[in-house]
């Protein structure tokens, strides 16, 4: 394989320009050409093609977000799009195609894959954690990271005021930024789509706290655990204690992705570049116990996300 090409596509994440900078500079150390597509699959559809260098993908590594830009494109599900794609990678001359973003990402690979055979390499860049076959995705290191310090601002101003926090993070269906952060910053409460929890019992817990003299709490909510400010009126009114809402919002998004992220991002980079390199089947490449591992499209698509429910039972344990 002489000429691939990489993208990015759906929600950014910290970590994905290290992993295009992975990519890149692995492929010129291999002799083969490299290209960008900007804007994802929506910008591939139309041609979108440039080639890439050495200086392209220069002083990136530190920076969030994507310099290749990316954009969600529903309409790619139609395989007369996905022949568009097929047909701009053919007229460049491009035999491989390097993904970066998450489950619908992966669903487009597979079906551009397997309806025009061509080779795809799909690496895990996003913010939820929510695939299932990898231990890790690249940017949820920094995602988290990035709540940890608001966590850690946000006490500062309840400590002061007496009050409660609640602070809002992404996680629709998955709840694995709620969980690390709320476990590594203390929060007395983690709320996450996976588990029920009983908000009398919640409000019950932060007024006993309120009268052995602990006055303030800090509960971190998964957005698809529940709604915010309903959340808060309820436990406001029932403990008595004011509780203030936060939302994070696309902050966390952002930033410079931490050495965990620009560390995974090079693993996976270079193996993906390999692996075309050696004309192997399309995979996913995920990392499980800390060794960097490939899986199928179909496997991916099949696999169901475990819930962490050992590390929430010690998220428990230690807000006691």
């Amino acid at each position: 394989m002489e000429r691939i090409a990489v993208l990015t596509s759906g929600g950014d994440a910290p970590g994905m320009n290290a992993c295009i900078r992975a990519v890149v500079r692995s492929a010129l150390n291999n002799k083969m050409d490299i290209y960008g597509v900007e804007r994802g699959y929506a910008g591939l559809i139309k041609g979108e093609i440039v080639r890439l260098g050495h200086r392209s993908v220069s002083d990136i590594i530190h920076k969030g977000g994507t310099f290749l830009k990316t954009a969600r494109c529903p309409d790619f599900k139609d395989i007369e799009v996905q022949r568009l794609a097929a047909d701009a990678l053919s007229a460049y001359g491009i035999d491989g195609l390097v993904v970066i973003g998450g489950d619908g990402t992966f669903r487009g690979a597979k079906d551009l894959s397997n309806n025009f055979n061509i080779k795809i390499m799909g690496i895990p860049g996003t913010i939820d954690n929510d695939l299932a076959y990898t231990d890790f995705t690249v940017g949820f290191d920094t995602a988290v990271n990035t709540v940890i310090g608001a966590i850690n601002n946000l006490r500062d101003t309840m400590h002061s005021h007496d009050r409660v926090s609640l602070l809002e993070v992404m996680g629709r269906s998955c709840g694995d930024i709620a969980l690390y952060a709320g476990v590594a910053g203390g929060a007395e409460y983690v709320l996450v789509p996976e588990i029920e929890y009983d908000l009398d019992k919640i409000a019950s817990s932060i007024k006993k706290s309120y009268l052995r003299g602990k006055t303030s709490n800090m509960i971190i909510l998964a957005e698809g655990a529940g709604k915010r400010d309903e959340i808060a009126k309820y436990v406001t009114e029932k403990s008595g204690i004011n509780v203030k809402v936060t939302n994070f919002g696309y902050i966390q998004r952002g930033g410079s992705p931490t050495m965990f992220d620009r560390v995974l991002a090079a693993r996976f980079g270079s193996k993906a570049v390999d692996l075309l390199k050696n004309d192997a089947d399309s995979c996913a490449i995920g990392i499980k116990d800390n060794k960097v591992i490939t899986v199928s499209f179909e496997e991916v698509a099949k696999a169901k996300k475990t819930f962490d429910k050992e590390l929430y039972n010690v998220a428990h344990v230690l807000s006691l």
